[in-house]
C-alpha cells in the first residue's frame, strides 16, 4: 500500500496521563487524540495491546488475539452502573510517572470482578462471544487456568491439561465456568471501548497505527489451543525457539525462546491462523507495523535446551506465498515492515515485492560514512522515519551519550550547532523524502533517558514511562503543528 505523505506520535496507551496510575481507554486516549488533531498529525503509533505477563512487555503477550484489561477505563465502568465511585478508592488515584505494574494488576483485577459481578449479559455482549469464539473460548479457559495455578506457566500444569485432554478440559470448563465468563467479560469491554476510541480518532482524521509482533509467547493460548502449528515435541514443548544470531551488539547473540511455527503445517491449512490474526489486527487499527518482519523470509532456530542463541541455524519461510494470500484474502495489506537489524537479500525482496515500507531509525545514521541506508539523503518515498523506536534511548539521552566521533560527523551532516538536538532531528526527520515521519512523544518533550521506554536484553524497570497531563500543552501542539506545515505533511 502507498501511504500519503504524513506525521505522527508514538506513544503507547500505558503513558497516556491519567489518574490511576496507568494509561486507559477513557477520556485521556480521546484528549490524545484532540492533541494529535491541533497538531495537525495523521497517525497515533501505539505498542501491541494484548494482555502482558512478566516483564510485562507487550511483545510478550497471553495471546495474539485478547486486549489487556489493564487498558479498561475504570471511570466508564462507573458510568455505565457496574462500579460506585467508592470502588475507585481501592485503586487510589496516582499521577506518577511510571507504571507500577504489579501493583496495577492487584488492585485494578479488584473493580473489574466488581464490574462483571453487576454486569447482565445482554445481545451485544452474546453477539461478541459468537464472533470472537474462535480465539474467545481458548483463551479464557487458558486465562482461568493461570489464575486457578496461580500464575503458573502453562509449561507447569498437570500433564493432560498441557497435552488438552478433552475430558479434562471439560471438567475444568465446569469447574472455572465464573473464572472464564469473567474473561469473556473482560475482553467484551475492551473491545467495546477500544472500538469508541478508534471510531472517535479516525472522525479527526486520525489513523491508528499497530503493532503485531511475529512471534508469540510459548506461555500462550495461542500455543497451547494450536499446537500443531508451532514446531513441538510429543510432550508439546518448544523443539527449537526462536532469537538473533551473535552480533556487533552480543557476542552470544539474543535467545527470545518463542515457540517457531511449523510452516509446512499452515500451509496446508492454507494459512487460515495468520488469515485470522491480521482480520483481527485491522479490526483493532488502519495501519499494521510487523516486528521482526525478517522471520518471514527466514529465521534464526535456536535448539530449545540452548543457554544462549550461539548454536542456532537459519531456517527459510514462506513469507511470500503467505502475504499473496493474505493480500488475495484481504486486499492491499497497509504493512510497515520492520527491517532493522542484519538484513539479506531476501528479506528486501519480499518486502519490495509487496511494496512495504521499511523503516529508516536517525539515531542509526551518523556512525559509518555517507552510505549509511539511515542517512536522508539514502531514503527512498516508501519508508517510515523515526527519531528513534521503543527500543531507543530517548534523542537527547541518546545524544548526550554518543561518541565524539559520530557526534562530529552529526553536526557536520546536519550544519548543526549542537544545541536543541531533539528539535533539530525531528525537522531533520519530518523535512526527509520519507511519506511517513513517526517519533516518540519524549522527542517532543526533549526528556532524558529517564524517560526511556524500553532498554532490550533487560529484564525489569521497562514500558513504565507515562507523559504527564500538563505536558502536552496548546503551545507544544502550535509547534509541531508549525512544523509539519513547514514539511508539507
Amino acid at each position: 500500500m502507498k501511504f500519503s505523505r504524513s506525521s505522527g506520535i508514538l506513544l503507547h496507551i500505558t503513558s497516556l496521563p491519567g489518574k490511576f496510575g496507568i494509561g486507559s481507554l477513557g477520556n485521556e486516549a480521546f484528549e490524545f487524540i484532540d492533541f494529535l488533531s491541533e497538531a495537525e498529525q495523521k497517525i497515533w503509533q501505539i505498542l501491541p495491546t494484548g494482555p502482558t505477563g512478566y516483564g510485562d512487555s507487550p511483545y510478550q503477550t497471553f495471546s495474539a488475539f485478547a486486549g489487556n484489561p489493564l487498558l479498561i477505563d475504570l471511570e466508564e465502568l462507573h458510568t455505565e452502573g457496574l462500579i460506585e465511585p467508592n470502588h475507585l478508592d481501592l485503586l487510589g488515584e496516582s499521577n506518577n510517572e511510571q507504571v507500577d505494574f504489579g501493583r496495577m494488576i492487584k488492585s485494578k483485577y479488584k473493580i473489574l470482578r466488581i464490574a462483571y459481578e453487576n454486569f447482565e449479559a445482554t445481545n451485544e455482549y452474546k453477539s461478541f462471544c459468537e464472533k470472537e469464539k474462535y480465539w474467545l473460548d481458548d483463551f479464557s479457559l487458558f486465562m482461568a487456568l493461570k489464575q486457578h495455578f496461580e500464575g503458573k506457566s502453562c509449561k507447569e500444569w498437570d500433564k493432560k491439561l498441557k497435552m488438552r485432554d478433552h475430558s479434562i478440559l471439560e471438567d475444568y470448563r465446569d469447574k472455572l465456568k465464573e473464572n472464564i465468563n469473567f474473561n469473556i467479560f473482560l475482553q467484551y469491554i475492551f473491545f467495546k471501548q477500544w472500538e469508541k476510541v478508534r471510531e472517535y480518532a479516525n472522525s479527526r482524521n486520525i489513523k491508528i497505527f499497530g503493532d503485531l509482533p511475529i512471534f508469540v509467547a510459548f506461555d500462550s493460548s495461542d500455543a497451547w489451543s494450536n499446537p500443531d502449528i508451532f514446531l513441538l515435541d510429543e510432550e508439546k514443548n518448544p523443539i527449537v525457539v526462536a532469537g538473533v544470531p551473535p552480533d556487533f551488539f552480543s557476542e552470544t547473540g539474543q535467545l527470545w525462546g518463542n515457540p517457531l511455527y511449523n510452516w509446512e503445517v499452515l500451509g496446508k491449512k492454507d494459512f487460515k491462523w495468520w488469515i485470522q490474526r491480521f482480520k483481527a489486527a485491522l479490526k483493532l487499527v488502519d495501519i499494521v507495523r510487523i516486528d521482526h518482519f525478517r522471520g518471514f523470509a527466514g529465521y534464526w532456530a535456536v535448539p530449545y535446551e540452548e543457554k544462549t542463541a550461539i548454536k542456532g541455524t537459519w531456517e527459510k519461510a514462506p513469507g511470500k506465498k503467505l502475504f499473496t494470500i493474505l493480500q488475495n484474502k484481504l486486499g492491499e495489506l497497509p504493512i510497515v515492515a520492520e527491517d532493522l537489524g542484519v538484513i539479506t537479500d531476501d528479506v528486501l525482496e519480499l518486502r519490495d515485492s509487496f511494496n512495504f515500507p521499511g523503516m529508516k531509525i536517525l539515531q542509526f545514521a551518523f556512525g559509518s560514512g555517507a552510505n549509511n541506508p539511515f542517512l536522508p539523503h539514502n531514503f527512498t518515498e516508501n519508508c517510515v522515519v523515526y527519531t528513534g523506536t521503543h527500543d531507543n534511548d530517548t534523542t537527547f539521552g541518546w545524544y548526550k551519550k554518543l561518541p565524539e566521533k559520530e557526534k562530529n560527523y552529526l553536526l557536520e551532516y546536519l550544519q548543526f550547532d549542537g544545541k536543541g538536538i531533539c528539535w533539530e532531528l525531528l525537522e531533520t526527520a519530518w523535512k526527509s523524502k520519507a511519506d511517513m515521519a513517526i517519533a516518540p512523544m519524549q522527542d517532543f518533550l526533549c526528556l532524558d533517558s529517564y524517560a526511556r521506554m524500553n532498554t532490550p536484553a533487560t529484564a525489569s524497570g521497562n514500558w513504565q514511562w507515562r507523559v504527564k497531563k500538563d505536558q502536552l500543552t496548546f503551545e507544544l501542539a502550535k509547534r509541531i503543528r508549525n512544523l509539519t506545515w513547514d514539511s508539507d505533511r
